[in-house]
C-alpha cells in the first residue's frame, strides 16, 4: 500500500538515505488523504527551502501557499537547426546540429548494399 512522507532534506543528501531534517506531512494516493504541518512548511519555505514541483502543486491545492501550479511535464520547445548557407560558424556548432551530424555520419558509414532477400 503506497504512502509518502513529505520531508525537508538537505540538497546534498538524498531523501532515500533516511537523513531528513524534518517530516512535515504525509500523502496517501489511494485514499487521497493529505496531512500537512502548515506552520513548519511555511517556516522552511521562508528560510530558503524549495519544494519540488509535485509538493508545490499539492501545497497550492491545499491553500497552504499561494501562487500558480507548476507544469511538470511540459514539452521542450523545438529549436530549428540552422542551414550552413549564410549562418556564422558559432551558430552552426550548437548541440542539436552536432547531434544531427553524428546521425548523418552513421548513415554514411553503413554499407552501400543491403543484403537482398
Amino acid at each position: 500500500m503506497p504512502a509518502f512522507r513529505i520531508i525537508v532534506a538537505e540538497h546534498t543528501r538524498g531523501p532515500k538515505t533516511g537523513n531528513i531534517v524534518e517530516k512535515v506531512g504525509t500523502y496517501n494516493p489511494k485514499t487521497k488523504e493529505k496531512q500537512f504541518n502548515a506552520d513548519r512548511i511555511k517556516y522552511w519555505l521562508s528560510v530558503g527551502a524549495k519544494a519540488s514541483a509535485t509538493v508545490h502543486n499539492m501545497l497550492v491545492s491545499a491553500k497552504i501557499i499561494t501562487g500558480a501550479k507548476i507544469i511538470k511535464h511540459q514539452e521542450k520547445p523545438v529549436v530549428p537547426i540552422a542551414e550552413d548557407a549564410g549562418v556564422p560558424a558559432a551558430e552552426t556548432e550548437s548541440a542539436p546540429a552536432v547531434e544531427e551530424t553524428k546521425i548523418e555520419e552513421k548513415k554514411e558509414d553503413a554499407p552501400a548494399e543491403v543484403a537482398k532477400a
